[in-house]
């Protein structure tokens, strides 16, 4: 029995107007990227603050009458705990970093000079300058131009550090409040005979985010530390500062340490070439430590994550969205691991 070619015309356009909805879509996610990224950072410190808000919710130290402690309170007293505990971080590392900074400007003189020497008696410099002519000669503008472009780029890059951290913190406060419900709502989409196994994957997913924070938190406190010991030990000045940046480009992954590594390089530098490569060579040791040691080990015992998983989730990300990629990478990695083995499982009870 011959087919009629008319019966294939409403599959054709149902899939024509499909492809064209997903091009369509496809094409302004990519055009508000951004605003996605900082939505999917915003769930992902929603997912790992949970488990916080929900001790703080059921604690018994500050009673409200009769009535279960507010999630709105409880979301306030931890986002007042995060900032107190920055602001006494702050209050210790201010006065000697202040007074290490000062120390480190009226220095830089003599720092310069040193380096311009060294590098005069090795052949790669050819004249002596001032630190002012260095700063004129600067390439593609008068030193007045680049440093105006400096300052301005900076303001401006931290103006939008603030506005983007304050919008993630806000969304964040909103989508712990609404946790629960948007909770239910997810689980209501599936089957009611699949909805305990979501419910089950959604806690496993919270539980590993939580750990991804906490494991974070702890290879930044591990490396600001051992930096502040060695850098004392080598006797380079200025370790105290050299070191917070240390720990905070541990947050960074992949060129978050190199990053932090070059002023500590750069100060070493202004003492003797010895203390350039001693330098040099703890870092690069640290470093590898932290990379097949501590990593791995942080990783596997709080997020699950064995360090192969870790080490190609690092290289994708961090290809694809750059340092915002990197960092999501491990997180992203541990909720698609939940999300595989939960589909796997399925696809064997549906084999039996």
């Amino acid at each position: 029995m011959a087919t009629d070619p008319n019966d294939y015309k409403p599959l054709i356009l149902w899939t024509i107007a499909v492809t064209a909805l997903t091009v369509i879509l496809l094409w302004a996610a990519y055009q508000v990227r951004a605003v996605l990224l900082m939505v999917y950072i915003s769930g992902l410190l929603a997912i790992g603050f949970s488990p916080i808000v929900r001790l703080i919710e059921k604690q018994k130290f500050l009673p409200i009458g009769t009535q279960r402690f507010p999630r709105w309170l409880a979301i306030l007293i931890l986002y007042l705990a995060i900032l107190s505990v920055f602001g006494l971080v702050a209050s210790l590392v201010t006065p000697p970093l202040i007074d290490q900074a000062q120390a480190f400007w009226a220095a830089k003189d003599e720092m310069f000079e040193k380096a311009q020497e060294y590098l005069i008696s090795k052949g790669i410099l050819r004249e002596h300058l001032t630190l002012q002519q260095a700063v004129q000669r600067a390439p593609a503008a008068s030193g007045s131009e680049v440093i105006g472009r400096t300052v301005f780029s900076a303001v401006v890059g931290l103006a939008g550090g603030i506005f983007g951290l304050l919008t993630i913190l806000i969304l964040t406060f909103y989508l712990l409040v609404e946790a629960g419900t948007l909770r239910r709502f997810l689980i209501s989409l599936f089957p009611r005979g699949s909805r305990t196994r979501v419910d089950a994957a959604t806690r496993t997913i919270t539980e590993k985010v939580s750990a991804w924070l906490g494991g974070q938190m702890l290879l930044a406190g591990i490396i600001g530390t051992t930096s502040a010991v060695g850098l004392w030990l080598i006797g380079i000045p200025f370790f105290y500062v050299l070191a917070l940046i240390s720990g905070i480009g541990e947050l960074i992954p992949i060129v978050g340490p190199i990053l932090s590594a070059i002023p500590a390089i750069a100060v070493a530098a202004s003492v003797s070439f010895k203390k350039v490569l001693l330098v040099i060579l703890f870092f690069v040791v640290q470093q590898q430590i932290e990379n097949h040691v501590l990593v791995p080990k942080v990783m596997a015992r709080q997020v699950g994550v064995t360090a192969v998983t870790v080490i190609v989730a690092l290289l994708v990300g961090g290809n694809l969205l750059g340092i915002p990629g990197a960092i999501l990478a491990v997180p992203t990695v541990a909720i698609l691991q939940v999300l595989f083995t939960e589909w796997m499982d399925w696809r064997e009870k549906q084999k039996d």
